[in-house]
């Protein structure tokens, strides 16, 4: 099955939409069958999981964080992978980049963006990233490259809601691109959508969809 779900995504996607294959709480055997059927981007969203899976895995794999990430973990996580999604606060942002500056490597982060309605997502405002851009904050940032924006839509059957969430997010992103004078060099990435909404999604302007139960199944730790 994950084969078959791997090479159906990879056959369906619009030209320019990534899948990031969501492989947290499955173990390696799993993550193998689908970089056999062609998958190289993975999400994992906890540190220790990850570091164990890593070392087994071929080095090819571009292995995305996905999860919120703890302060006191940032470290373990510097060097080991293609990109952190979930930075969701200045703090962690500057923690990220004065690491990778000790360890003499480039970060690629998104800044998590929350406009859903449920209170315990992550995230800043758009407001705060408006701000954050304007005042022109990202200029101090030496090892950290920020690529783009993800965020997440309301938990609802409503779809009229998950549409104007994610509408809202790639909006986001695009008066962040356009906003910065100087530009921002690699400010490409919208990544939005799971396996229930990503359809509706890569509508709005999805570029990188995170999909781990249409591929995987239910969890299996």
């Amino acid at each position: 099955m994950i084969s078959e779900e791997i090479k159906r995504f990879h056959r369906e996607l619009p030209k320019g939409v990534e899948l990031v294959a969501v492989s947290k709480f499955h173990p390696s055997e799993a993550i193998m069958e689908a970089y056999e059927a062609g998958q190289r981007i993975f999400g994992e969203s906890r540190v220790q999981e990850f570091l164990a899976k890593q070392p087994m895995l071929p080095s090819d794999i571009q292995w995305h964080f996905i999860g919120h990430l703890q302060t006191n973990k940032v470290k373990m996580l510097i060097g080991k992978t293609s990109m952190i999604e979930s930075v969701d606060s200045f703090r962690l942002l500057n923690l990220i980049d004065n690491e990778s500056r000790k360890a003499g490597v480039i970060t690629n982060c998104l800044l998590q963006v929350h406009v859903a309605q449920e209170e315990t997502k992550f995230g800043f405002s758009p407001e705060e990233l408006f701000d954050y851009f304007a005042q022109r904050g990202h200029e101090s940032l030496t090892n950290t490259r920020i690529c783009g924006i993800m965020g997440m839509a309301s938990n609802t059957d409503d779809e009229e809601r998950v549409r104007a969430d994610f509408r809202q997010i790639a909006s986001t992103f695009r008066q962040i691109r356009d906003g910065v004078s100087s530009g921002l060099p690699g400010f490409e990435v919208v990544s939005m959508g799971m396996s229930g909404d990503y359809a509706i999604a890569i509508e709005e302007g999805s570029t990188h969809i995170r999909i781990g139960t249409t591929i995987f199944g239910n969890r299996q730790y």
